[in-house]
Parts: C-alpha cells; sequence; structure tokens
C-alpha cells in the first residue's frame, strides 16, 4: 500500500516562514514568507496548513505552499495565534509569547 504525500512532510513556522520538509530526507520541498513575524504557529488539516503570524491567520495549500487566503483577524491586536487540539504548538507559541515579553 502506497503512502500518503501527507505524511511524508514535515511542517515548520520558523523567522516569519513556513516551510514544507520532506520526512525522509530532510531537504525543503518549499518555502513561504509571511507577514514580517519572528513567531509562526501551525495547525494541519485535510489539504491545508493553516499558519498564525503578527496575529493574522494564513491558509496555505499544503503541496505548493501557495497562500489560498489571508484573515487579517481585525481588531484583535498582534499576538500569538493558538490553534485548538495541536498541544505542541499551544506550548511553542505561549513559550514565545514568554520570551518575547521578556
Amino acid at each position: 500500500m502506497a503512502r500518503s504525500r501527507y505524511r511524508e512532510r514535515l511542517f515548520i513556522g520558523v523567522g516569519g516562514h513556513v516551510v514544507a520538509i520532506d520526512a525522509g530526507s530532510g531537504e525543503e520541498v518549499w518555502r513561504t514568507k509571511l507577514k514580517g513575524s519572528m513567531f509562526v504557529t501551525l495547525s494541519e488539516r485535510g489539504s491545508r496548513v493553516y499558519a498564525g503570524a503578527n496575529g493574522e491567520l494564513f491558509a496555505l495549500d499544503r503541496d505548493s505552499g501557495e497562500i489560498v487566503w489571508h484573515n487579517k483577524l481585525p481588531k484583535l491586536g498582534f499576538g500569538v495565534v493558538a490553534f485548538s487540539g495541536s498541544d505542541v504548538e499551544v506550548a511553542a507559541a505561549a513559550a514565545a509569547a514568554v520570551a518575547a515579553a521578556s
């Protein structure tokens, strides 16, 4: 049985970018620059990778990294975007927020 290509990619948020990494080789597949933010939080759902950066929300195509849509989340400030059901991302976002406030 063939493995799904979705399981073969690791998605990371770093330095204002979302980066797709081939989980088998460690090679970069694509990189997308988001709005100027050092901290990027992520959530994977179906064919999309959702990214929070500088208080805004982005939906990226999982295969290409192309931004499908962008929501500025008006009147909510520039805080870290936390996603439900993603303990690792939420913990990382909380740690980043504490470090930024120090």
